[in-house]
């Protein structure tokens, strides 16, 4: 909801300024100038990103307005399987993950917890690196490299779309100069008609400057910035899971271990240590 609110107080005050200022909405209705920026705009980003980007460009978006009420859920389930796993792997060892692991779809502990087992990322990330620990002989200096530079390559995966925005909503501005400039040309032909249209033209060329400039800061910088935002959030629910992963090496209890990888994340979904107890405690009831 707060995206939507954004995105409607941009065009309200945008807008509202310009009718308080004397302007017509109607002078800013130009088709022509929409369909040469944004054909641009959409063009070069096919022509320089792969279909695998637009894909998951286009799915980080949606998400982006999509409203999350249940967020915190998802952090909740994430650190209670956290600690059931580690429960099971001290009291029967390491093998005990193994019917869990291998085929975690109808494993009785994941389908306890449906957003982290219907999240293919999420559940890959960690089915992965338990079977990792259960073939034992690595040091928690050795898992913390490997997890680190797992994790800087799904994220630098997980930006593309965002940069790629980024880089076009940039580019916006020079779209808009370019449909200006085309806009001047059409006005010089028309130097022998009357000086209305002349006019009339020359308002239309600069309408291709005014869109470019604000679909670059009004619309997609703000909208690949919040991509970012997103990636990140993300990004720390796997450095939750290695962080829990590494302390279990480590040899700390199961509550020890999920408590280091709850200090990892964002502040607005880091439940206290006494409600990651009480998780915990309540699903072993």
């Amino acid at each position: 909801m707060q995206k939507q609110i954004g995105l409607g107080v941009i065009f309200v005050c945008v807008i509202g300024g310009f009718m308080m200022a004397g302007g017509r909405p109607i002078a800013l209705w130009q088709p022509a100038e929409l369909i040469i920026i944004i054909g641009a705009a959409v063009g070069s980003m096919f022509l320089g990103n792969s279909k695998e980007v637009m894909h998951e460009m286009w799915r980080q978006m949606k998400l982006c307005f999509k409203s999350n009420k249940d967020e915190k859920e998802i952090y909740r389930e994430l650190l209670t399987l956290m600690h059931q796993l580690l429960e099971e792997t001290r009291n029967k060892g390491m093998k005990a993950l193994d019917e869990h692991v291998e085929n975690p779809q109808q494993s009785s502990v994941f389908l306890m917890y449906p957003q982290v087992s219907e999240d293919p990322q999420l559940l890959g990330f960690i089915i992965d690196n338990l079977r990792l620990l259960g073939m034992g002989k690595i040091t928690p200096h050795e898992l913390d490299t490997i997890l680190e530079q797992e994790i800087m390559a799904i994220e630098e995966d997980m930006l593309k779309p965002a940069h790629a925005l980024h880089k076009t909503g940039e580019a916006c501005p020079g779209f808009g100069i370019l449909a200006a400039v085309m806009g001047i040309i059409i006005t010089m032909q028309q130097l022998d008609g009357p000086l209305s249209n002349i006019g009339v033209h020359v308002a239309a060329a600069l309408v291709g400057t005014f869109i470019g400039i604000f679909l670059c800061y009004c619309l997609l910088e703000p909208i690949s910035n919040a991509m970012e935002e997103m990636v990140k959030r993300r990004i720390g629910m796997l450095m939750c899971i290695k962080s829990i992963l590494i302390a279990q090496l480590r040899g700390k209890t199961p509550l020890l271990s999920v408590d280091s990888g709850r200090k990892m994340l964002e502040p607005d979904v880091k439940p206290s240590f006494l409600e990651l107890e009480d998780w915990v405690t309540n699903r072993a009831m």
